[in-house]
Parts: structure tokens; sequence; C-alpha cells
């Protein structure tokens, strides 16, 4: 018997609903999502991106990807820091990427404030992962309804105010915490998915930064 937000492929491998069958959210699904990451810029682009995604779906966001990397100098944020009006002003002629911009201004301030926390911290990776729950606050098992019900969770409230304190912007705590299940700080693949326990056994091999 399938599990509730289970979807079994044509490979005969349960899967997370939300892929909805499509190929390319199927491998974003199956080789990123929830998998720990320390590289800085990945960092600084997920959670930028989790911004431009507000009021959108993340499919729209991860098919204009590589459009936004090409068009935000790869998401190296000490590059991104040095975005001027002229900058903003070209970002919003480039049809390949969202042009809302709120949501541009917001990346070029967060790629300053990313400097700071890097200076801070040591690194944003050093910054984020101390934001990772403990075994109380992730269930043994994530269901559909737990899933749903949690779109945010008393950490990702805690770290959205760090990073607004801070200066950030474009990071509410629904923003953030699909920021952590994305980059691996949790492990929300449903109960049931080949990648959960994939993922729980990168988990325990993985060096904390």
């Amino acid at each position: 018997m399938e599990k509730a937000g289970i979807i079994v492929g044509d490979d005969g491998r349960g899967r997370c609903f939300w892929h909805g069958g499509l190929e390319d959210y199927r491998r974003y699904h199956d080789e990123e999502w929830g998998r720990p990451v320390t590289d800085d810029s990945r960092l600084f682009e997920k959670i930028c991106l989790e911004g431009f995604q507000s009021g959108l779906s993340w499919l729209t966001i991860l098919r204009k990807r590589e459009n936004f990397r090409a068009a935000f100098a790869g998401f190296d944020f000490d590059k991104v820091a040095e975005f001027g009006e002229e900058d903003v002003v070209r970002l919003l002629a480039d049809t390949g990427i969202i042009r809302h911009r709120g949501k541009i201004v917001s990346t070029i301030n967060n790629a300053r404030r990313a400097q700071e926390l890097r200076d801070e911290s040591g690194s944003l990776a050093k910054f984020f992962w101390s934001f990772e729950p403990g075994a109380e606050g992730r269930p043994a098992v994530m269901d559909l309804a737990t899933l749903r019900a949690n779109p945010t969770t008393p950490v990702s409230v805690l770290l959205s105010k760090a990073l607004k304190k801070r200066g950030w912007t474009f990071v509410g705590p629904t923003t953030v915490y699909a920021f952590m299940q994305a980059m691996g700080l949790v492990n929300d693949h449903l109960d049931g998915c080949f990648c959960r326990q994939e993922v729980d056994e990168l988990r325990l091999k993985f060096r904390r930064p």
C-alpha cells in the first residue's frame, strides 16, 4: 500500500509527491533537495532564490536558475555586493529572471550582509549550520500531514530573526524553513521516499562546519 504523499515512479522507487512527475523537478528532488550543503555560494544562492520564489512556485525559479546564476555572477556574494544602480536597471531588463525590483535590490543587500556574516562567523556555512535542529527538533518519520502543517518551525523563526537583525531582507520564517529543507539542515523527505534513508545516511557521515 502506497503511503500518503508518495508517488512511485516508472523506476519503481517512491518519491515525495511534490516533483509531480516532471523530469527536471524529479531530478532536483533526487539529486539536490535535502542533501547537506556547506558551500557558501550555494547557500547564498539558495536563500536568495527562495526570496525570489515568494509568491511563486519553486519550479518557476528552478527553470530559470541558470539565468539567475548568469545574471548574479554565479551568486559570488563578493561580486554581487559590488552591484549598483546600473546593475539593477540591467537586471530589471533581463527577461530570463524574475524582474522584481524589491527582490533584486534585496539580493544585492543580502550579498553585503553575507560579507559581514562571513567576517563575523568565519563562513555562511558555520552560521547557518549552527541553527541545525537537534534530534528533539526533528520527527523520526516525516509524513504528509506533518509536512503540510509545519511551513515554519521554532528554529526557522529564530534563524529568520537572526538574519533580519543583521539586515537581511526577504528572509521570513517560511522562506528560511524552505531554505533549511533544501540545504539539508533538516531531512523532510517523506517516509516512503527512497531519498529519506539516503539523506539520513549522508547526514550521519556529514562533517558540520
